[in-house]
This record gives C-alpha cells, sequence and structure tokens, in this order.
C-alpha cells in the first residue's frame, strides 16, 4: 500500500511549496483551492501548523453514487472521470476536506499519492511510504 505520510515531529512553516506544486503540476495554475491537500494553521500554542492529506481512507468512494471513486492495487482511491458527475457527495464526505471540486470544474479530484509536494517541501515534512 502507497501513502503520502506527514512526519510528526516537524512544524511546517506555511511556505505553501508544496500545495503549489500540487496545483501546478496537475491544472497548471498556482491556486491553493486547486491542490489535493492543504495547511492547517496552529489553532491552540500546544499545536503545530501542519499539511492536510488524504489519508486513503475511502470515505469519498463510499459516499459516491455512482461508484466513480475505486481503490487501486496500490490502496489509492482514484476518481474516474467518466463515471463521476461532479455532484459533490465525495466532497462532502471527506472528512479531512482534502477532496476537492473547483467551483467550474465538472469532475472531483483528490491525492493520487504522486509525490509531487513531498519533493516540493523545503522542510521534509512530507513522505510517501509503502506499507503492507
Amino acid at each position: 500500500m502507497k501513502k503520502l505520510k506527514v512526519k510528526r515531529e516537524i512544524e511546517c512553516m506555511n511556505c505553501m511549496a508544496c500545495v503549489l506544486e500540487c496545483s501546478e503540476t496537475y491544472f497548471k495554475t498556482a491556486d491553493p483551492d486547486m491542490a489535493a491537500l492543504k495547511i492547517i494553521p496552529k489553532r491552540k500554542e500546544k499545536d503545530m501548523t501542519r499539511p492536510m492529506i488524504c489519508v486513503q481512507c475511502g470515505e469519498c468512494a463510499e459516499a459516491c453514487p455512482n461508484n466513480a471513486i475505486i481503490q487501486n492495487k496500490m490502496g489509492i482511491y482514484m476518481v474516474n472521470k467518466k463515471l463521476c458527475n461532479g455532484c459533490g457527495e465525495c466532497v462532502e464526505a471527506c472528512p479531512f476536506g482534502v477532496m476537492r471540486k473547483p467551483e467550474g470544474a465538472s469532475t472531483a479530484f483528490k491525492c493520487i499519492v504522486c509525490g509531487k509536494c513531498a519533493d516540493a517541501c523545503p522542510m521534509d515534512i512530507l513522505e510517501v511510504i509503502k506499507s503492507v
């Protein structure tokens, strides 16, 4: 199983490099609303600023009325754009707010664990791991 992981011991400096790399890679625009991850600022003194990523929980797939989101051999949930009708049920179901359907888009999208965000992070907070 392949996953994107946030290293717990390092605090994000909120540079947005990972977010912008994601949107540039898939949508050719530097727009945080077009990225499959987001940065969550600290809420309390003890909290740390962290990237919020897709943990491949499958809530989006369960909510999809067209079965347009399926899990591949690597454990990654993927959106089949031919089956997605853009209803947004998956976006509403995502407990982490990283399933996206930007205004004007015909289909939803999510992280496919490509690793581009991890490569862009100057703090080395994100990593792609393979687990059993």
